[in-house]
């Protein structure tokens, strides 16, 4: 096995120099105080957790994990996702603690990937819970904070697609009854692969009028009430019921304001198996992939020993930052350059100027009145020297 370079990271793992690490903390920032005004308050999760329990529990795939033992001969992994761990903390720490809850939080996930792949294996993820509330409105509320979220990073051109698991599976278990066929048109579906979605379809053999109604379902956009009128719904009483939730949902929707930015895509098809319910995507303009992705679930607290219902979502802030969503937080960098004769004076001139919300860097300048060069001078917006007329 080949040793690292000495400046080698592991796959999918990168530095954050101080420019994008600043942009990263103000990116947070604003979603933490987005987060804080709809009454949600922070909890934080280890970053080890045991495999046969928020490991199993995450529906990441075995291959993506990372797996580590301890001195006990224990399975860990490192955290690969967040809404597990929390499901974690709800049904131990905070078990005694009155529903609903509305919690957040900010951390990194990992998973692992091939090295051609090209992918981060660390995500940095910013997101919120609301756990023991089964409602319409609590549906509406997250997604609306969704929307209030994207807004908040500046993004103005985005648009948030909620699809409903449940009602999926049921429709297309009423269309095919072979379940493996069910899975492989999800699968496709999944992949955005609707060409393969159709083909599927013919290959299945499946009356026109099925496949009329299917190609119907995918098209409804704004109006839940739409899909009342088709077979495949009202002859299932769990579909009916999803789109009367669906129905209910959107009018709660309606009152929050947030229906301009949200359309109904019911072909969508979460990555991870909890989802039971609702499931919601949200894209920019500017970006191809989902900055923020949830939905709810209504089984994966069971394995906590308190089976409460939950929806949630995560925002992805490596995507929030690479689509440039990040309001111009910049401050006003400053140098105090002095002599150490002049240091009480130096230090009393950067206290006023951080007191005005500058960024201020205190540097001494060696006995023999050395500078420090130009290229570090360059860093700072405005140059102070203490004991000299010019300044920059």
């Amino acid at each position: 096995m080949a040793k690292p370079r000495e400046f080698e990271k592991p796959t999918g793992f990168r530095d954050f120099p101080p420019s994008l690490a600043a942009k990263k903390r103000a990116v947070e920032e604003r979603i933490h105080r987005c987060f804080e005004r709809w009454g949600y308050q922070e909890v934080i999760t280890p970053t080890l957790e045991y495999h046969d329990t928020v490991g199993r529990a995450s529906a990441i795939p075995e291959e993506k994990l990372f797996k580590l033992i301890d001195r006990e001969g224990k399975t860990l992994v490192l955290r690969p996702d967040q809404t597990a761990p929390i499901a974690r903390v709800v049904g131990s720490v905070l078990r005694e603690v009155p529903v609903p809850l509305r919690l957040l939080y900010h951390g990194s996930v990992f998973r692992a990937q091939e090295r051609s792949a090209g992918r981060n294996a660390e995500f940095f993820q910013s997101g919120v819970e609301l756990v023991g509330e089964a409602s319409p409105e609590a549906e509406a509320e997250v997604i609306a904070l969704a929307v209030e979220t994207i807004r908040a990073c500046g993004l103005d051109a985005f648009q948030l697609a909620v699809g409903h698991v449940g009602l999926l599976d049921g429709v297309l278990r009423q269309a095919v009854a072979d379940e493996g066929a069910v899975q492989e048109l999800k699968e496709s579906l999944g992949a955005r692969n609707v060409v393969g979605f159709f083909g599927l379809l013919e290959r299945f053999s499946l009356p026109d009028s099925v496949k009329r109604e299917l190609t119907s379902l995918l098209q409804v956009r704004r109006n839940p009430s739409e899909l009342m009128c088709l077979n495949l719904v009202t002859s299932s009483p769990e579909t009916q019921a999803a789109v009367e939730r669906l129905s209910a949902m959107w009018s709660s929707l309606a009152d929050f304001g947030v229906t301009p930015h949200v359309v109904l895509d019911l072909g969508l098809v979460g990555s991870l198996g909890y989802y039971t319910g609702i499931y919601f995507e949200g894209y920019t303009a500017s970006l191809g992939f989902p900055v923020l992705s949830g939905g709810s679930y209504d089984q994966l607290l069971e394995r906590f020993d308190r089976p409460l219902p939950a929806t949630g979502f995560a925002v992805k802030l490596d995507r929030v930052m690479e689509a440039g969503g990040v309001p111009d937080m910049q401050k006003r960098r400053v140098a105090v350059l002095y002599d150490r004769s002049q240091r009480p004076e130096a230090i009393l001139v950067a206290e006023r100027m951080r007191e005005q919300g500058h960024h201020v860097v205190l540097q001494w300048r060696d006995d023999q009145g050395g500078h420090p060069s130009d290229e570090w001078l360059a860093l700072f917006d405005e140059v102070i020297r203490i004991g000299e007329e010019e300044g920059r």
